[in-house]
């Protein structure tokens, strides 16, 4: 059965290109997105590797368990008492922040997550090893300042030169003593570094004679645990020691979950193109099934046995499978390989690195490949199997009984009830709460919409059928005909293959109605809730100085300056955060209403606003205790004075300045927002930059810019989906066109005895045509519908959260899904109509 197996492989492999084309694609789709990740956490993780090579002991302030408020401060006298230890070959006291260094245009040199700042610390040589030098000299004055190579060119800097640079202030200019090398994987990613000597990047980043770590080098021969123990022994508790070994493991360990969420969900889109496959090489199998009925029966004449014939069709299917993987397996490689380049043009900044094979991730990508292909030919082996050998005896090709479809729409009616009470029953909710039933609901949905597709198939190809029959008969006429009783023919076939691109298109609707849906709930919240011109922002986490808002208000072109600064705090043992600001002021550039209470009392240490939903939580009014503990482990009890309606621009707890600053590390704004003086908002973004003195921390944003900016995300999200969703449209393409081959194959005397009886080479063309085109069309309506009723029933999940939110039908794009199905059946139709128009005549009629 195996050389049977083997020869039907091969004298059918013109038949089963199709279905090979499509294990191939989802396999390259699986092992591309595995050999990928792969690299580039291998990248990352030699590039923090060398970051670490020298590093035996790394210590910080904070041990285990330590309040904010209780860390030790790291000086020179720790410094001193860790360099005394025995095994200690070096002692390297680190300083380090987020400065922002300005390009030619005043915008950040690096990403916003991504700029850091050091300390340069010479050695008797007046270098730093771990910095080494290209060009000039490193940093030894305030007023100087060295950069990596890689951003000394970006912004166009020569040693002598001038560098502009903030850290959550006014803008500094200094002089490029040096540039230097860093492996630093956050500058291989994007980012910046910046080097002062000591005592200048105490002074920008933390506090006088005060360091961030210490990086400890050991002697030849010194176990880094057992050093590591000694450190902490010497240290008080209010500081931690970790081993190098220990910050390699857990660097790796991020790495490892940063690629790993990447990975799983590329993987997710890999299993939905898999899954559209499987319909295809189901739909594949059961043709050639039902054209070798006769071959098959004759084996079982000759003494093959059910099992043997199973065993068969499975081990074609294995074969197909086991070499469309591996062929898919190299195309992989270069997707893996083309990935790299593609996603830092788009801005990724992914490190360097050579492409990282593992076994597993070929023993997985060929595994998945032939498990998916032969499970999808299970089921027609079965059907192989009821062949009876009395069937070997016919002396000409019959058509196959047909099957009951009862069975089938039975339990199509039943999961699709299922999904649809699911789904209803998800409209009752109004948090995530719910996300299970509105995931189970979509799954039993669409199971049983796929299960019901035949029954379906009916009324829609007749429903087209009538519409192609009011059309010209240069367009349709006898064409038209035919192709409507081809398709209704095998209703299983016509619905399997439409169920490929219905499952695409469903996940793409759904996603498109959400995502338009959540713009406009978006353009609708900065709308009601914020009526500043401006928003003023940090290009880093780090914030803004209270200096840029007192400089802000002073000038003649500005109305009104709000700075809004926060912390958390804890409250009766659940988180929360708090906004410090001048309450009474933010009348004027947010819609901030007062419910009940005074915001007048909103001043000093004693009271607190809070927001309508916190109140009616907390069982909270004018008049209660608001117990407050904060994350620096002190405590307060604030009056609560008034009670506001909730505003998407401001958090739960409003309080005075005098409350919370106390509380901050350090006093920053996270942002300012400013209204313009009558009859000069136009003007004003140029005249605040100029102001702070095109400062490349700045960031102003307009109301519509804000817009643009979240609108702009969830864009970028929603055609990220698209291209990730595009290889199961793809394969739902070649599935069309994969069945309208083979049904052209099997209908060779039918189309040549239409041939002899008048029908052209054209009417044969618009035949096929047309039979794609009302697949094609039933896949879009079945996935455009579920889409859209998925998305409406799941949007409700977004009430509480979201209230802004409210399902809106993007009708522009849906009549755009709608004509590319419609030219999806066209092209489709391409190849298999013009072999169908070449047939002979003559030949076709003679054909068994």
């Amino acid at each position: 059965m195996f050389r049977t197996a083997l020869r039907n492989l091969l004298a059918h492999k013109t038949r089963l290109m199709m279905t090979a084309l499509a294990v191939l694609l989802g396999t390259a789709f699986v092992s591309g997105t595995l050999v990928f990740s792969d690299s580039v956490g291998s990248a990352y993780r030699n590039r923090m590797a060398k970051s670490l090579d020298d590093v035996a002991v790394s210590v910080t302030p904070g041990g285990p368990g330590t309040e904010a408020g209780d860390r030790g401060a790291l000086d020179s006298r720790v410094v001193d008492s860790v360099r005394a230890l025995p095994g200690v070959a070096s002692v390297r006291p680190s300083v380090t922040g987020t400065p922002v260094i300005a390009d030619r245009h005043n915008d950040p040199a690096g990403n916003e997550w991504g700029n850091t700042g050091a300390n340069y610390v010479p050695g008797k040589d007046g270098k730093d090893s771990r910095y080494p030098l290209v060009k000039g000299r490193g940093p030894a004055a305030e007023g100087e300042i060295a950069l990596d190579e890689k951003t000394a060119g970006k912004i166009g800097a020569e040693v002598g030169g001038t560098v502009r640079m903030a850290v959550d202030g006014p803008v500094m200019t200094k002089k490029l003593s040096g540039i230097v090398r860093t492996g630093d994987p956050r500058v291989g990613a994007g980012g910046s570094l910046a080097l002062f000597d000591t005592a200048t990047a105490q002074k920008l980043f933390g506090k006088p004679g005060e360091f961030s770590e210490l990086v400890v080098t050991a002697t030849p021969g010194t176990d880094q645990n057992a050093l590591t123990a000694k450190v902490r022994d010497a240290l008080p508790k209010s500081f931690d020691a970790r081993s190098g070994k220990q910050l390699a493991a857990t660097e790796a360990r991020m790495i490892d979950e940063q690629t790993s969420s990447i990975r799983k969900t590329l993987l997710v889109f890999a299993g939905i193109s898999l899954f559209v496959g499987v319909f295809i090489i189901a739909n594949t199998f059961t043709m050639l099934i039902a054209q070798r009925s006769r071959e098959i029966a004759l084996l079982r004449a000759v003494g093959a046995s059910r099992r043997q014939v199973v065993r068969s069709v499975l081990i074609e299917a294995g074969l197909l499978g086991l070499v469309a993987s591996a062929v898919g397996f190299g195309l992989g490689l270069g997707i893996a390989t083309g990935l790299h380049p593609v996603l830092n043009a788009t801005g990724a900044s992914l490190p360097d690195g050579p492409l990282v094979v593992e076994p597993a991730s070929v023993l997985s990508a060929l595994g998945v490949g032939v498990v998916v292909t032969v499970v999808a030919a299970w089921l027609p082996s079965r059907k192989a199997a009821r062949i009876a050998p009395v069937e070997a005896l016919a002396t000409a090709d019959q058509a196959p009984a047909t099957r009951s479809l009862v069975v089938r729409n039975s339990l199509g009616a039943v999961l699709t009830g299922l999904g649809v009470a699911a789904m209803l029953y998800v409209t009752t909710f109004r948090n995530s709460s719910g996300l299970q039933y509105a995931m189970a609901g979509s799954a039993l949905t669409l199971a049983g919409v796929i299960v019901l597709a035949p029954l379906l198939s009916r009324p829609f190809v007749r429903l087209a059928g009538r519409l192609l029959g009011k059309l010209p008969a240069r367009v349709s006429g006898v064409s038209g005909r035919l192709a409507k009783e081809n398709a209704l023919r095998n209703p299983r076939r016509t619905a399997a293959t439409a169920s490929a691109l219905m499952i695409g298109l469903t996940l793409i609707t759904g996603l498109t109605v959400a995502a338009v849906s959540a713009d406009q709930g978006m353009k609708k919240m900065g709308k009601q809730d914020l009526t500043a011109d401006y928003k003023v922002s940090s290009t880093s986490y780090l914030g803004l100085s209270p200096e840029i808002a007192r400089t802000l208000a002073g000038q003649p072109e500005v109305d009104a300056v709000v700075p809004l600064r926060s912390t958390g705090f804890r409250s009766d043992g659940r988180p929360a955060t708090a906004v410090a600001t001048d309450v009474r002021a933010l009348a004027r550039v947010t819609d901030f209403r007062v419910v009940s209470g005074s915001v007048a009392g909103v001043r000093g240490t004693a009271a607190v606003a809070v927001s309508e939903t916190f109140a009616r939580d907390r069982g909270l009014k004018p008049g209660s205790t608001l117990p407050m503990s904060f994350y620096d482990g002190k405590k307060a009890a604030p009056r609560v004075a008034a009670v506001y309606r909730d505003n998407d621009v401001l958090s739960s707890v409003l309080t005075a300045p005098a409350l919370l600053d106390p509380h901050l590390d350090k006093v920053r704004d996270d942002e300012v927002l400013v209204k313009a003086a009558p009859g000069r908002a136009a003007g004003l973004p140029g005249t605040i930059k100029e102001t702070l003195g095109g400062n490349p921390l700045i960031k102003v944003q307009s109301q519509d810019d804000l817009r643009r900016s979240e609108a702009g995300n969830i864009d970028d999200v929603l055609y990220l989906m698209y291209g990730l969703l595009g290889m199961a449209v793809v394969i739902a393409v070649i599935g069309v066109v994969n069945t309208l081959a083979m049904s052209v194959f099997e209908r060779t005397r039918e189309i040549g005895m239409l041939r002899a009886i008048g029908l052209g080479r054209r009417e044969v063309k618009l035949m096929v045509r047309l039979e794609s085109v009302m697949i094609a069309m039933f896949g879009a309506v079945l996935g455009v519908g579920a889409g859209v009723f998925l998305a409406w029933s799941g949007g409700h999940l977004l009430r509480s959260s979201f209230p802004q939110y409210a399902m809106v039908v993007p009708w522009g794009r849906i009549g755009l899904f709608l004509l590319l199905a419609l030219a999806v059946g066209v092209l489709a139709a391409v190849w298999p109509a013009r072999r169908a128009a070449k047939l002979n005549m003559l030949e076709s009629i003679g054909a068994q």
